[in-house]
């Protein structure tokens, strides 16, 4: 299990991430909404493969939040509520397209 509860992702002993596991995060990514498909999708190809275990757990459970709270979330209308997500997400809205 990774950070609080949530199962970390297979990485080799190289420190390469499972291609497979990637494959369904990007898919989890996907959220039928434009701009937010593009925000995590850009943190998941820009920052996974050099964040650490933590950082990664905390990505994981914000794909675990709801859609429109994310929007409210990255555009400010709404404070995260934990510490963690907020400052996730605020490097996802400071990553370059």
């Amino acid at each position: 299990m990774g950070v609080a509860g949530v199962p970390a992702v297979p990485v080799s002993a190289a420190g390469a991430v499972d291609e497979a596991e990637l494959g369904r995060l990007r898919w989890r990514c996907r959220r039928g909404m434009r701009e937010l498909d593009q925000l995590l999708g850009r943190w998941l190809e820009q920052r996974w493969a050099a964040a650490s275990e933590a950082e990664r757990g905390v990505f994981l459970q914000l794909l675990d939040c709801e859609d429109d709270r994310l929007w409210r979330w990255f555009l400010g209308q709404e404070a995260v509520p934990d510490a963690a997500l907020d400052m996730l997400v605020q490097r996802i809205r400071a990553l370059p397209p």
